[in-house]
Parts: structure tokens; sequence; C-alpha cells
């Protein structure tokens, strides 16, 4: 009922916004200035998935053994409250919810899903975007672009979550309390960040038990240090958020490289084989190129394009599943026949998580106008890891896809192929499985 409330009020407040939509932009706007440099904007944004997935060996929906699934799901559904409220001073606010299908909390209550993501207040320091300080609640993140990705602006159906290092681990769904600084000088990109995790114990699961294996150490705390910096070869990206997009779909000219790294003191444990406790640091790097840009103007056509490479150490042999909106929730295997530790293996899930070595690429190329009624992308994917725990085997898992622009990011409709690895345990060796595939047809409107 609370979450009802708060919705229901900023329900409310775009409504009466309604009147004053800014007509270039489309936006749901209100100007506190005659020259509109002083406003407050709101956006809403849903991404309903229709999906079929090859379930995971093992893996129970209510207690019944099923080899694959069909499901309906909310991916995302968000509030968006943002503004210039002076020449110095921005706020912004998301609220909203994430992963909803029939599983969602299927033992508890299915009515508590919404939640403020971001809470932050930001004061400018200059009179332009050289340096700004800001705090709260913020997905500001030091690793990479796709640590802090805008949503709205996707190329492919979903960002690499791999690169959420801590998700729903010891932040909220990648938001972090954190006091930052960001800004653009000449062609660099900065920001560096010191955010202050949340205990792995409030994640409302029940944390795995210390063994020989680094998980998040349940006690003792430390502060998480980050830094991102990018070289802008041409044109800036947009400084409004610290949200970075997925695809500008040829509106700019846009060549990056970049680098980023999280360090935390003692952020993992494990336990010693003379059953003595060792804190491990957690330490992140991640190097990245990324190319946004128009091929012919006249024509309509662009080229999207990204490659990555992530050296994620969460301590000796961290290793976690996850599955992106799971439409499971039960598994019939155990520790004799399947890998065990942090994350439930059975439906779409996949080791995402690990200390090891990740290469991501992707590239997107969108059609010339006219070609059809709005726009055509298609887009390829590709995740390369290998994770220390799995003994050589890697994870390697692949996405081919389409979008359909019908007004550019704000109505599109997606088509997702995605093909991922499986793992079985044998005589106590881990080992390859077969692997398996989802499709997810995905519409999303955002305005």
């Amino acid at each position: 009922m609370k979450s009802f409330i708060i919705f229901f009020f900023f329900f409310c407040l775009s409504l009466s916004l309604f009147a004053q939509i800014d007509k270039e932009k489309q936006a749901l706007k209100y100007n506190i200035n005659e020259d509109g440099s002083h406003y407050f904007q709101v956006t809403f944004l849903n991404q309903t998935w229709l999906r079929f997935n090859q379930s995971n060996p093992g893996t129970l929906i209510e207690g019944v053994n099923k080899d694959n699934s069909f499901d309906i799901g909310l991916r995302r559904t968000r509030i968006q409250m943002f503004g210039q409220i002076t020449d110095k001073v921005f706020v912004y606010f998301q609220f909203g919810q994430n992963n909803f299908n029939a599983q969602y909390n299927s033992t508890g209550n299915r009515k508590q899903a919404a939640f403020f993501h971001d809470a932050l207040c930001e004061y400018k320091l200059t009179n332009d975007n050289g340096l700004k300080l800001g705090g709260g609640l913020t997905i500001a993140n030091g690793l990479s672009r796709f640590s802090q990705p805008s949503i709205g602006s996707i190329l492919t159906l979903d960002v690499p979550i791999f690169a959420q290092t801590t998700v729903d681990q010891t932040d909220e769904f990648s938001r972090k309390l954190s006091i930052y600084t960001r800004g653009q000088v000449g062609k660099l990109d900065y920001r560096l960040i010191v955010s202050d995790p949340f205990p792995i114990s409030s994640t409302g699961a029940t944390p795995p038990a210390i063994s020989s294996n680094a998980n998040f150490a349940q006690k003792g705390h430390q502060l998480q240090i980050q830094g991102y910096f990018i070289y802008q070869f041409f044109e800036h990206e947009p400084h409004t958020t610290p949200y970075m997009a997925g695809s500008y779909l040829g509106k700019k000219k846009i060549f990056n490289i970049a680098i980023g790294g999280i360090i935390q003191k003692d952020a993992m444990w494990k336990k010693e084989a003379s059953n003595d406790t060792t804190y491990q640091n957690m330490r992140h790097l991640a190097i990245e190129s990324y190319l946004d840009m128009p091929i012919n103007k006249d024509k309509g056509n662009a080229i999207s394009a990204y490659l990555g490479y992530f050296g994620t150490n969460y301590g000796s042999n961290y290793l976690r599943y996850n599955g992106i909106m799971n439409p499971a929730n039960g598994s019939n295997l155990n520790a004799s026949n399947s890998i065990t530790g942090q994350g439930a293996t059975y439906g779409n899930s996949f080791p995402m998580f690990g200390t090891g070595n990740v290469i991501y690429a992707q590239i997107g190329y969108l059609f010339p106008d006219k070609l059809v009624k709005g726009k055509i992308m298609v887009y390829a994917s590709n995740t390369l890891a290998k994770y220390d725990r799995l003994n050589g085997l890697s994870t390697d898992v692949f996405d081919l896809g389409i979008n359909y622009f019908m007004a550019g990011n704000h109505a599109k409709i997606s088509l997702d192929l995605q093909n991922r690895p499986t793992y079985q345990v044998e005589g106590g060796e881990i080992r390859a499985g077969e692997r398996l595939n989802n499709i997810v047809m995905q519409y999303q409107i955002f305005f």
C-alpha cells in the first residue's frame, strides 16, 4: 500500500504536467523560468517481456520438473523525476520495479516490488560541466559505461549485467549510497566515487555460509573507492545524469576509450584449511572502447560498437549464478551433481559473476530510413568469460537480435535469441553440459 501511495502521488503529478509538454522534445517538462534553463521533468518507462526458455538441468517450477517454460513479465517499470532547479542545483529521483513475473517473490508478498532506485542531489561548481559534486543513492559507478546504463536506450535486449559487479549483493539494484565528483574537462569525462556499501545480510536472502571459496564478508565494513575516465575523440556525450547511453541511433558522432576501476578493502572472506578466516580485497578493472555514429546522415544508417576487457577479482574462486527475471524457482540437483555456492542454478541462470577475466563485445547496424515505416537495427553481442572456479571452462554467452523502432526508443519492439552454457558435476569435477537457448520479445514504451 505504501508503494502504491507513492506511485499514485507521482502519477497525479505527471498528469498535472501534461499540459506543459515540451513540443520540440516531446517531454513531460515543467519550465521553472522563462527560458527553460531551470526545469523539472518526468519520464516513464515500461519493458514487457514474452519469453520461451529451455530450462537448465534439474529445474523445478512450483515443484514440477520443467524442461522448458513460457513466461510474461515486466523487466523494468520506472518513473524518472529530475530537474535543474537553479543554475547550480540538480536533483534526480527514480522509482520503480524490476524482474516482475509469476515467480517474483513466490514465497513472499508479490505486492512488495517498487522502490526508489535513485535519490541524489548535485551541485555544479563551475559554469560549465567541468566540476560537479553530488551525493545520495545513485548508480554513479567507476567501472564501465555498462555499470551505469541508460536502460531506455539499450542497444541489445539487455545490458551485460556482469558489469554491475555487486548487483543486489552490497547495493540496491546497482545503486549505492555515495558521494561523487564528475565532470568534463576538454575531451576528458571523469567521475570519482566513494560508496558506503550495504551489508550482505540485508539482501533479503540468507547469505551463503563461509567456505573455501570467497564470498562477501558478513563481518566488518569498509568504504568502496571507484574511478572512471573517458577520453572523447569527437562529440561529448550528454552529462545531465550519471547514466550512459546504449546507442544514439546515429544522432551523434561518438568515439571513446575509457578505463575504470573499483576497490574495496576486506570486502570478501573465506575459510582456510586451518579453519582460520581470511579476508580479501575486492578489485575490478575495465578497459573499453565505444563507437556510435552515422554512416550516411542523408540515408539515416548508423553503426554502434563496443569492446571491453574486464578483470574481476572477488577473491579466491568466487562464482555467482544469476538468471535475469528467472522463470523458475527450484531445483532437484544437489552438491554431488551441480555447482553449489551463491546463486540459483535453475531456470535460465548461468555463471554471470566471478573472479577471472571477461571480454564483452557488441555491434549494431541501423538500416537506412524508408526501408520500412519506422527504423530497424540488427545487433549481436558476445560475452567470453574465464572464471577461476570453473577450472579452465569458458562461460560464453551469445545474443542475436533485432530492434524495430516505431518512434525511436520511445516505442520499440525487440526480438532476441540467447545461447548460454550449462555445467554439471561428475565425480567431483565440473564439466561442461549442453548449451541452451531462450527467445525473448520485448515491447518498450519510454516517454
